[in-house]
């Protein structure tokens, strides 16, 4: 399989590591370079804020928020088109992953966290006033990198492997360990002369990430074994890495992805848009109703209707193994976490909930999103939502004006 990346010469896939992106400490930045195939790292320090130094432009306000790579596209793409809707609001997002970006709201270090972890109980207790608020969903996918036997042979609609819930549990129980086992021959008898006689070298996220607790939500749903032994959470103990089967891992979804392309007959775990934007094969899956389906829009909207009450009186609901022909099965929210009273900065407040009301209910917002690979939220959903938000206060006063 050709190497993804190759296209850019040079690829800078950068994982930056912090407790609190508002926080003044000089924070690590490994950036890794691939060249000719070749990963080379290299260790710079930076100070959040330092543009800081230079004054803000009169009138305006600094938004910072931290967490979930799982959006940081489209966190990407509105914080851009956002500057032309309210140019007095700068708007600071770190992809740190979702467990950093819960501990800086806990921390008050930001002024909204992202997140696709679920807050869990000592969370909310520790952060007091904490609220997950839904902001849209999205699809993980697994990437791989086989080199396929006689690879000139296979025609092009014939090079994207199927997986069901199965054998994508089996290969991360450690249960499957051959390309050409004869479960992927089976779900793929077109590849049955090219899916080599090679181990399987599996890639996970290493650092706390509410794209592992999707994955390993749904690998629990897919099997009792799994629900068993290893169980679904932003980090678990990974049953073929025990084995000491080959495997490994990488920082954010730019580490996985590096680490799938970079290694022969890997598969890993990524954020659907994420894989989009960088042109990185994923899977199909055999869904729960038994369909063969494609993650996009279509089947990731097909998931969230499979669960349209399924929100709990905090906003949250699991949204994985839908019962839909059309669902794909690794699906979850990617949600906002604020503070309903603990807001002192009362300006702030109101531009941070105003650009939050905007991603939720501008129609050129949810075009972006839906341009990225995501699904915005059911008008149910986002009703509840835009609620929530008229309930934060600021110094014991309502923050948003009453209709």
């Amino acid at each position: 399989m050709k190497k993804q990346f190759t296209h850019f010469g040079v690829v800078m896939i950068t994982a930056i590591i912090l407790s609190a992106c508002a926080s003044p400490t000089p924070q690590t930045i490994v950036q890794t370079q691939i060249v000719a195939g070749t990963p080379q790292q290299i260790v710079v320090t930076a100070t959040p804020g330092a543009a800081a130094a230079t004054p803000l432009p009169k009138g305006s306000v600094q938004i910072n928020g931290a967490g979930a790579t799982f959006p940081l596209p489209v966190y990407t793409a509105w914080t851009y088109a956002y500057s032309y809707v309210d140019p007095s609001v700068i708007i600071n997002y770190q992809g740190i992953g979702s467990g950093g970006g819960k501990k800086a709201a806990i921390d008050n270090t930001v002024d909204f966290a992202g997140s696709d972890s679920l807050v869990t109980d000592d969370e909310y207790k520790a952060g007091k006033d904490l609220q997950m608020l839904p902001a849209l969903a999205g699809a993980v996918v697994p990437i791989y990198n086989i080199k396929f036997d006689n690879d000139k042979d296979i025609k092009p609609e014939d090079r994207t492997i199927t997986l069901d819930r199965e054998t994508l549990t089996n290969i991360y129980l450690g249960k499957i360990t051959k390309w050409n086992d004869p479960a992927l021959v089976k779900l793929n008898p077109k590849l049955e002369k090219n899916l080599p006689n090679a181990a399987i070298y599996t890639v996970r996220r290493s650092d706390g990430s509410g794209t592992t607790e999707i994955f390993t939500r749904a690998l629990s749903s897919f099997s009792a074994e799994w629900k068993e032994k290893v169980g679904a959470g932003s980090s678990v103990e990974w049953p073929a890495e025990k084995a000491k089967l080959p495997a490994g891992g990488g920082r954010g979804n730019q580490g996985v992805a590096a680490q799938v392309q970079l290694t022969d007959n890997s598969i890993g775990y990524v954020e659907l848009s994420f894989a989009i934007q960088n042109g990185i094969t994923y899977t199909k899956l055999v869904n729960k109703a038994g369909k063969t389906v494609t993650a996009n829009g279509d089947s990731v909207n097909s998931a969230m209707a499979d669960y349209a009450d399924g929100f709990d009186a905090k906003l949250t609901a699991v949204i994985v193994d839908g019962k839909g022909e059309k669902s794909w099965p690794i699906t979850g929210y990617t949600y906002y976490v604020i503070h309903m009273q603990n807001m002192n900065d009362c300006v702030k407040a109101k531009k941070l909930l105003d650009y939050m009301t905007w991603t939720l209910t501008d129609a050129s917002a949810a075009q972006r999103a839906s341009d990225l690979g995501y699904s915005v939220l059911p008008d149910a959903v986002k009703t509840q939502v835009v609620k929530k938000l008229g309930e934060v206060t600021c110094n014991g006063k309502p923050v948003l004006s009453k209709p």
